[in-house]
């Protein structure tokens, strides 16, 4: 009997210490049971061009925080938030990932995001007067704090100056409207040398900028859908007929599947329509660009596009996924990486950091990327946003190739819009 007692006072002992060095090695919320925790970081906007950057920044991270590893996957903006979705419904969300703010009340709205107000409200080492406040503001959700902003962007007019300079067209300012950029855009258009004046997408996401520009909003404070009315056909209109009306923007089938961005350096484009993370795209070109705000009808508006990490909601690792979200959000370390390759804006505060972005070449203006801070105008929050988004773009593929009316796209949306929230 004795010698089972000893037996069993031994397993204790074992089970115990096995207990106290699990506690002593520090890798509590799902630790490797080395002192380590793994994350999973996934992203869509470090695809393709900025993979190096992020590594070092996981390096950075992982340096001040040693007992964190973080794993990153990435995806392509377009194939990212179908992947996301299949991810979280099959319960295999990662730990943490980005989102852009057109999305983030989608997700925030569905539970599938962790309430970070706690460890913020814990965190010694941060506060959120380091960021800018519009773009910290934009992930919160019902009064909480759902995701940490990384950056924010928006977009300007570029312009190639020596098709100007071809043309005798004075160069865009800061007064410019839509009926200055489309004289200007006449006269730069060159059929046969395939040369077009401007272009700008056809989607939502720059309708809902265009009819801000001429007084209109597709849905209300509420959320409720007001794309049907004069000023948003008007807008509206303005976008369609550049491309069937005036010939000044080359229709889809005279793009020949070419992306913008390759009009634009291959000298066929005066003006193209497009955000600030293309200034490294765009460095290299063989003629002289700068940027300039944008033309306005009754007002100026300029995007305001954010960028944010959020942590799921059922990853038992939240407390590091925070720590890296935070990370990315409010470092210097990673706002001055970001400067420094022109990958977005930082949204920190510190001037200091900020300073080296504006002093930059190409472009010579770069003074225009706050100056439409003034003006800015964020994407419609509403739920679904990516249905309204689909069914929006599909419409204006039907007003460019003369399928329908702007009018009964218009009428069209509005219905939809109704349907999708209801």
């Amino acid at each position: 009997m004795w010698l089972l007692s000893l037996f069993f006072l031994v397993a204790v002992i074992s089970l115990v210490g096995c207990s106290s060095e699990g506690e002593s090695d520090g890798s509590g919320e799902g630790g490797d049971g080395n002192g380590t925790t793994e994350i999973t970081y996934y992203s869509f906007s470090a695809a393709p061009n900025y993979e190096d950057v992020l590594a070092d920044i996981v390096t950075a991270f992982e340096e001040e925080n040693p007992n964190i590893k973080v794993n990153t996957e990435l995806a392509a903006y377009d194939d990212y938030f179908t992947k996301l979705q299949t991810r979280l419904a099959g319960g295999n969300a990662p730990d943490v990932f980005e989102l852009n703010y057109e999305n983030f009340v989608q997700y925030a709205s569905k539970g599938t995001l962790a309430d970070l107000s706690g460890f913020i409200e814990e965190d010694e080492d941060f506060d959120p007067s380091q960021l800018n406040q519009e773009a910290f503001e934009a992930y919160q959700y019902e009064g909480k704090q759902y995701g940490m902003v990384e950056s924010f962007s928006n977009v300007l007019t570029f312009y190639n100056k020596d098709l100007f300079d071809e043309a005798g067209v004075d160069y865009p300012t800061a007064d410019w409207t839509w009926e200055d950029e489309l004289a200007a855009a006449e006269k730069i258009t060159n059929e046969e040398n395939n040369v077009w004046g401007t272009y700008a997408p056809a989607t939502m996401n720059e309708y809902f900028k265009i009819a801000a520009q001429n007084g209109g909003q597709l849905f209300n404070e509420n959320g409720e859908p007001t794309v049907d009315t004069q000023e948003n056909l008007e807008a509206m209109n303005y976008m369609v007929d550049k491309v069937t009306e005036s010939g000044v923007t080359p229709s889809p089938a005279e793009m020949s599947g070419q992306a913008p961005a390759d009009l634009f350096m291959n000298g066929q484009l005066g003006i193209v329509h497009t955000g600030i993370w293309m200034f490294d795209a765009f460095k290299d070109a063989s003629f002289e660009w700068d940027v300039a705000l944008e033309a306005g009808n009754t007002q100026k508006a300029h995007h305001f596009f954010a960028n944010g990490l959020a942590v799921s909601a059922d990853t038992d690792k939240k407390e590091a996924a925070y720590k890296f979200a935070r990370f990315m959000s409010a470092s210097d370390q990673v706002a001055e990486l970001r400067v420094e390759n022109s990958w977005d804006l930082p949204a920190v505060n510190n001037d200091e950091v900020l300073q080296p972005y504006l002093e930059q070449t190409p472009p010579e203006n770069r003074e225009a990327v706050f100056n439409a801070l003034d003006t800015l105008v964020l994407p419609p929050v509403v739920k679904n946003w990516s249905q309204i988004n689909d069914v929006t773009n599909q419409e204006f593929e039907k007003a460019l190739n003369g399928s329908k009316s702007t009018e009964e796209v218009i009428k069209t949306l509005q219905s939809e819009y109704e349907n999708i929230l209801n």
